[in-house]
């Protein structure tokens, strides 16, 4: 055994090591090959995202980490938005700083919940664009912490485990991100490896990446249909936002079939829809659009939004390519919205009778 048992890092990163192994069973329960392929990549990218939220956070000298990307598809990616992860320690005073640029909105939200690696289960507090005060150059400090400060402050709950950034652009590809970044006061001089803290982290990450192989596959539900939204309630399981209104969906359809989805959104700071496999992630947005937000729709005259979801182009200006899937889930965001949107109604119908003409844009 030589030194394996003399560490208690030995049994919990073998633990680990066990749990990732036995994702491939969870990849493997699917019959069709582009998830399958994907389920392999979904893995080390929940590895990757455990190592980095549990494995190298340190409350005490803390930095924001990209949780979420092009190359790190899990829990609901979409091609808009960056996210950040912080680890917080409630009784510690956090400053975190940024300056604006071109997200249309962008928020920090802190949660609550267990320390060991369980999912987040409350939402302790966010603060967004909107409730922020910024210097005249654009910049802007906000205090995490038990205690008030003046300006802008977050209070910390005795829950709280850490803080999520995220920041959504209509264009993604050329737009300016946000440039977020936190200290916290008081930070110790040196910092020096413990044998039991390391094991605990480890076993954090192995715990983490239960819940999230708990979730997954994600079931199909009823084909073709758009659920009614729902907004965000304070209670919480996982990571998700606010400030936001969700509604899920399904698509199933032939490859000659189109899903037409029609529906109007209300005024909100952004709202866009996606696609996911069953491990909740996006597909391949690098070739093809397979999301699309409210700045790149063409309305309909009446400011209504059609959408088509069809593995081939019928010609339409808000085509959303299914990739090569014939099975997937549809998802809706809407921040800030005045109200919770309406249901979206679908409508299956042949690819080729998708009408080609382009609606005018209205605002």
């Amino acid at each position: 055994m030589g030194n394996q048992a003399k560490y208690l890092t030995s049994d919990a990163f073998r633990e680990l090591l066990d749990v990732v192994a036995g994702l491939e069973e969870k990849v493997l329960s699917l019959e069709d090959e582009p998830s399958v392929l994907e389920g392999y990549r979904w893995i080390p990218s929940i590895f990757q995202v455990a190592t980095d939220v549990y494995l190298w956070a340190d409350t005490a000298n803390p930095r924001f980490v990209e949780i979420v990307g092009p190359y790190k598809k899990w829990g609901g990616d979409n091609s808009d938005a960056f996210y950040r992860f912080a680890p917080i320690d409630p009784d510690r005073t956090y400053r975190v700083t940024g300056r604006r640029a071109d997200a249309v909105y962008f928020s920090l939200t802190v949660y609550g919940g267990p320390r060991d690696g369980g999912y987040s289960t409350r939402i302790v507090g966010t603060r967004n664009d909107r409730q922020l005060t910024f210097a005249p150059d654009g910049t802007f400090e906000l205090v995490l912490s038990r205690t008030p400060h003046p300006g802008n402050w977050l209070e910390l709950g005795d829950d709280a485990v850490c803080a999520i950034t995220r920041d959504y652009l209509l264009d993604p590809v050329d737009g300016r991100r946000m440039d977020w970044h936190i200290t916290a006061d008081d930070q110790p001089s040196i910092y020096r490896a413990d044998d039991a803290d390391l094991a605990r982290r480890f076993r954090a990450a192995a715990t983490w990446l239960r819940e999230q192989a708990g979730i997954v596959p994600l079931a199909l539900g009823e084909p073709n249909v758009v659920d009614p939204p729902y907004p965000v309630p304070e209670v919480t399981y996982g990571w998700a936002a606010g400030d936001a209104a969700y509604a899920m969906g399904s698509f199933d359809l032939a490859a000659d079939e189109a899903l037409v989805i029609k529906g109007r959104s209300p005024e909100c700071a952004f709202w866009n829809l996606c696609l996911w496999n069953p491990f909740l992630h996006t597909y391949n947005y690098d070739y093809e659009r397979v999301t699309i937000n409210g700045g790149q729709v063409v309305y309909d005259p009446d400011g209504s939004y059609t959408i088509v979801i069809s593995e081939t182009d019928p010609g339409h200006p808000n085509w959303v390519s299914t990739a090569g899937h014939r099975r997937g889930r549809i998802w809706f965001r809407w921040f800030l919205p005045d109200a919770t949107p309406d249901q979206p109604e679908t409508t299956v119908m042949p690819a080729a009778q998708v009408s080609s003409a382009t609606p005018n844009r209205s605002t």
